[in-house]
């Protein structure tokens, strides 16, 4: 009688042990699914964030080679503006000296 005693009060513990331990995972694992949802949603979410950026970074990096394409337009442009410059002066420097020269004729023949 002690002997079936003792066997059924460790058989009842051992299921209530085990119904909780049952319970307990149980719960964890609704934890764990909760918790993988989260992480794929914020996921997702930092995808399309992502993918936002890329485009906006392709499209930066577009308008930076155009930008630097026209920066060496405009600095050819200024190279041939600057050769014209010293070239005209050099003519202004010829004129004024042709007409130093004519003043002075001007000046011997008065």
């Amino acid at each position: 009688m002690a002997l079936e005693w003792v066997l059924t009060t460790v058989l009842f513990s051992a299921c209530v042990y085990l119904l909780v331990m049952v319970f307990y995972f149980k719960t964890l694992l609704r934890k764990e699914k909760r918790s993988n949802i989260v992480v794929k949603q914020t996921l997702s979410d930092a995808e399309i964030v992502i993918r936002k950026y890329q485009v906006q970074l392709q499209r930066s990096l577009g308008n930076i080679d155009i930008l630097t394409d026209e920066l060496k337009k405009v600095k050819n442009d200024l190279k041939s503006l600057r050769t014209r410059n010293s070239q005209y002066r050099m003519e202004g420097d010829k004129l004024r000296q042709h007409i130093k020269e004519l003043e002075g004729k001007i000046e011997a023949l008065l």
